[in-house]
């Protein structure tokens, strides 16, 4: 009987995993995407700063990893107003794109926050270092999931789903870890769409928009919305959403390194 029920929990440990693990068609190392912010400013979107995402390899004893780094900030110019300088890195597993390693380190507004997580996938638990400007670190655990992703892992998550698999307005599960806390999640998949973007022209599109936990930026709900390309590089292209003071536009400006053709752009004679 024992032996059983252990066959029965192996079983379903594997389903649950395999529900969240995912092939990586979609980016390679070396890629790099560039954006521009723009903040509504009353009846006025003003250009406030960029962001950019990044993928590389790195090589810890002797073992390769994953390494994305996201960075945001607002121009200069603005830091008056609401000061922005973001980083967050994360290391992942080559094969299932799992994180190992997450780090946070954000100035927004008069906040300031330092994270420090360390993933152990094989023991399902997750050690977390926080400090938040004046006040000493605090170091905590907390038990995660097979599916449990970082802020940085879920975008690439959501960029290697195969969205053929579902219709408008399914949602589909996904897991990440905020402010110490695991915040089970979704996104909600939009049907697709063609755009028009400054850098791309007319650029065949899939939308949806994730479920986001309030923060010192974001609202939460499903207040925001990304349009990835409708190709085997999934590139978020334009993004918009509400924050605490205002709303902004995320525009694709820049992009190298991709892995596959671009095969998402309107053909201008049609």
């Amino acid at each position: 009987m024992k032996n059983r029920v252990a066959l029965v929990v192996l079983i379903f440990s594997l389903n649950s995993f395999a529900q969240c693990t995912y092939t990586n068609h979609t980016f390679k190392t070396g890629e790099k995407l560039v954006y521009k912010i723009y903040y509504n400013w009353g009846v006025l979107w003003v250009p406030a700063g960029e962001a950019s995402c990044e993928a590389e390899f790195k090589t810890i004893n002797n073992r390769q990893f994953y390494h994305f780094t996201a960075l945001g900030a607002t121009y200069p110019k603005y830091d008056w107003f609401y000061k922005v300088r973001d980083k967050y890195e994360s290391y992942a597993d080559t094969f299932t794109l799992k994180p190992l390693r997450f780090m946070r380190e954000v100035q927004e507004g008069k906040n300031q926050i330092y994270q420090d997580y360390v993933f152990n996938q094989r023991k399902g638990k997750l050690y977390s270092s926080s400090r938040a400007y004046g006040q000493p670190a605090r170091l905590d655990s907390l038990k995660i999931t097979a599916c449990t992703n970082d802020l940085v892992t879920a975008i690439y998550y959501a960029r290697c789903l195969d969205y053929s698999k579902y219709k408008p307005k399914d949602s589909i599960p996904i897991t990440f870890v905020l402010d110490g806390e695991v915040c089970p999640s979704y996104i909600r998949y939009m049907g697709k769409e063609i755009i028009n973007d400054a850098t791309l022209g007319k650029v065949r599109c899939i939308k949806f928009r994730p479920k986001l936990i309030a923060g010192t930026i974001f609202k939460g709900g499903e207040g925001m919305t990304v349009w990835i390309t409708d190709d085997e590089n999934k590139i978020p292209v334009y993004v918009e959403t509400p924050i605490v003071i205002g709303s902004v536009k995320a525009y694709l400006v820049g992009y190298s390194n991709l892995r596959n053709k671009m095969d998402c752009l309107v053909d201008k004679k049609k």
